[in-house]
């Protein structure tokens, strides 16, 4: 396999990934950003582990996964239930304080970055494994009573709760489970790139998740798997003077697709439709 046909795969398989860690949250409307503070607390800590420890991989992997779970759990007491402002402020605030920390501590690389996280053989296979497992569980969980749950509150959260859903406590199970996928999705990262920066765990990382969340579409779990590859392969079709804009380019995509058709292109209605035709055949 060619180093970009590799990249290209790697990267696609964290992007859809972390939209995933999106998506989960924001099914009970929570926009919950505090998954890039747990990738970049995980990515990190894995990276160390590896370096100073000698860890082995699919351990700081498990550790990794758990880390992001605590950490996202921890915070789910306070916002479990809160309002979707109040969840992107506290994910907004968790990842300045998570890059601040990263910048200013000398055994994390500091600015400069961490170097130097060892190679890791089939990290490629483990990452797309890692999707299908994710994957397989958040379509049993959208085609469950927690999922139908999850729909009630993200129409009427007053209405879901007359019906009797303890909202607080799927919130806190979605945001947890967002979490642990964010954790093991930074780990993938660091041994997929060998290097860590804090400044790719910034609005950066915020910005293509949410362009592929919303451009998918943001009521399936489908969405991710068709934006993630066609948005992050764009820009390497593009011409180097065009694709140096591509924040820029994910930016006007993200506001078309809001005003023009803000469900994005996979529906439920869509993958229905699909569903029926493949079963048909």
């Amino acid at each position: 396999m060619s180093l970009p046909l590799y990249y290209f795969l790697a990267i696609t398989a964290v992007y859809i990934l972390m939209t995933w860690a999106l998506y989960l949250p924001y099914r009970v409307a929570h926009l919950h950003f505090i998954v890039v503070a747990n990738m970049a607390i995980s990515g990190y800590f894995g990276g160390y582990a590896a370096i100073n420890w000698n860890w082995p991989f699919l351990l700081i992997l498990a550790v990794g996964l758990i880390l992001g779970a605590v950490v996202a759990f921890i915070v789910s007491i306070a916002i479990g239930d809160a309002p979707t402002f109040a969840v992107v402020i506290v994910g907004f605030t968790f990842i300045y304080i998570t890059k601040t920390v990263i910048e200013n501590w000398e055994a994390l690389g500091s600015t400069m970055g961490m170097f130097g996280i060892p190679m890791v053989n089939h990290v490629l296979l483990v990452a797309y494994l890692f999707v299908l497992v994710t994957g397989f569980f958040i379509y049993r969980f959208d085609n469950s009573r927690l999922g139908r749950a999850a729909s009630a509150i993200f129409v009427n959260r007053e209405l879901a709760t007359s019906f009797g859903v303890n909202t607080k406590h799927l919130g806190m199970f979605l945001q947890t489970w967002a979490g642990a996928i964010g954790g093991a999705t930074g780990v993938l990262y660091a041994f997929i790139m060998n290097s860590l920066f804090p400044d790719f765990f910034t609005f950066h990382i915020i910005g293509i998740t949410m362009t592929m969340l919303f451009l998918g579409g943001y009521t399936t779990m489908w969405g991710p798997l068709l934006a993630a590859p066609v948005l992050w392969g764009l820009p390497l079709l593009l011409p180097q003077e065009v694709a140096s804009w591509k924040m820029i380019i994910y930016g006007v995509l993200l506001i078309v697709i809001l005003l023009v058709r803000p469900e994005g292109a996979i529906t439920r209605q869509v993958a229905a439709r699909v569903r029926s035709i493949v079963l048909r055949r």
